[in-house]
């Protein structure tokens, strides 16, 4: 993509309406729009990221057996009646709404009771189960102050997930098969060594247990407790004795750190599914009732912490599996040899932004490093006359000549020392 067609404008200016660092960066950088308090729109570089972590997320979510769907964001105010979570008093971030006949519908800030009542539609037989699905989907939540840029927004993107097991074991067997992949997941986000898989309460989703993964972030709302050399946290709202005790810990283990919740499952086992009437004959012909399991992943949260862990004085590091784009391209002054460059990284399939703009090297260069690309390549009669060009890797201090050939080994194969 050439920079000059691209839909997007970087800043040197901090936006007056904003305190957190990602809403900033992002800002500044030109991956999101603020349509107002927690809403915002995600521009083409935004756009782009958001698909890589999806991909990613998918991917293993793909690999233990779920499947793709799409739910409506409407929500029958009857569904939710149900399981009294309608006016629940805990449940306050409701966008509720009438249709023209006077139907009160709200605006879903969870789907547990809405994929219940039609998983009860297509389950009959203990041969229907597991029954495994996710979606990608703008939940919407009526927070009373949104202060953390995308990750916390009254509009954001979710993964959700959720499992019907036949019985307890199956559903314990799938749990744990979930909490491997979400961590693989945040590993493959570059996220890994600082996510924990955490302790917790089930909020107001569920009074059962439930876990967190929480990544180690100053900009975070939680206070977990660690234990660092056994890769244990546990939430500060459930860090006491009785759960120390369970785990066959001791508190002087732990050391308490600021973190932001990037994901989180839940265990409902059969109360959902009761009131639903999601019911199976089992083997013997009785019926029973399925276990539930929910499972979500903030995406465009995860971009937030992204850019807030990621990131130094100049901009945002992306990590090379969600950065908008693999390479970052300046010409300085030679535009016919970084053309030629340009369509020959575009042929050998490599994702490549190319600032072909009228503007001075300076400001080049400094929106580079604000955007973040992993690496930027610098064609110039400088680097020509060096040997070839100026590569450097985002998070690195330091730039290297390359010849042509050599870049392009390094960027297919993407391998760079």
């Amino acid at each position: 993509m050439k920079q000059s067609l691209l839909f997007t404008k970087t800043s040197k200016d901090t936006p007056k309406d904003e305190v957190s660092k990602n809403a900033i960066l992002l800002m500044r950088a030109g991956f999101v729009h603020k349509e107002m308090a927690g809403v915002y729109s995600y521009l083409p570089l935004g756009h782009r990221v958001i698909q890589n972590i999806k991909k990613i997320v998918a991917e293993e979510m793909e690999a233990i057996g779920s499947v793709e769907l799409l739910m409506s964001s409407l929500q029958e105010k009857v569904v939710w009646e149900k399981t009294n979570r309608w006016d629940d008093e805990q449940v306050d971030i409701w966008f509720k709404s009438k249709l023209q006949n006077g139907t009160e519908i709200g605006f879903g800030w969870s789907h547990e009771e809405p994929i219940t009542a039609m998983v009860a539609k297509h389950l009959s037989s203990y041969k229907d189960l597991p029954i495994l699905v996710h979606q990608f989907q703008n939940k919407l939540r009526n927070e009373v102050r949104a202060k953390s840029g995308v990750m916390r927004g009254r509009e954001f993107i979710m993964k959700d997930m959720y499992s019907y097991a036949a019985n307890e074991k199956d559903h314990m067997d799938f749990y744990e098969a979930a909490t491997q992949a979400y961590t693989k997941v945040f590993t493959r986000l570059g996220l890994g060594d600082i996510t924990y898989v955490t302790s917790a309460s089930g909020g107001v989703f569920t009074n059962k247990f439930s876990h967190e993964f929480q990544t180690l972030c100053e900009a975070g709302e939680d206070t977990i407790y660690v234990h660092d050399s056994k890769k244990l946290a546990i939430n500060e709202e459930v860090f006491t004795d009785e759960t120390l005790s369970a785990l066959g810990e001791v508190r002087e283990s732990f050391n308490p750190r600021t973190a932001a919740e990037v994901g989180n499952i839940f265990t409902f086992g059969t109360d959902k599914t009761e009131v639903f009437g999601a019911r199976f004959k089992n083997t013997d012909g009785v019926e029973e009732y399925a276990y539930l399991g929910s499972y979500g992943i903030g995406i465009s949260r995860v971009m937030g912490v992204i850019a807030e862990v990621c990131s130094d004085d100049k901009g945002i590091i992306w990590p090379e599996s969600v950065a908008p784009f693999q390479v970052h391209i300046l010409s300085l002054g030679s535009d016919t040899e970084a053309t030629e460059l340009y369509t020959e990284m575009k042929k050998a399939g490599i994702d490549v932004l190319f600032d072909d703009r009228d503007i001075g090297a300076g400001s080049k260069l400094a929106d580079a490093d604000l955007i973040g690309i992993p690496y930027r390549v610098i064609v110039s009669k400088k680097a020509f006359d060096a040997g070839g060009y100026e590569v450097k890797k985002r998070i690195d201090s330091q730039s290297h000549v390359l010849n042509k050939d050599t870049l392009m080994s390094i960027l297919i194969s993407k391998k760079y020392d």
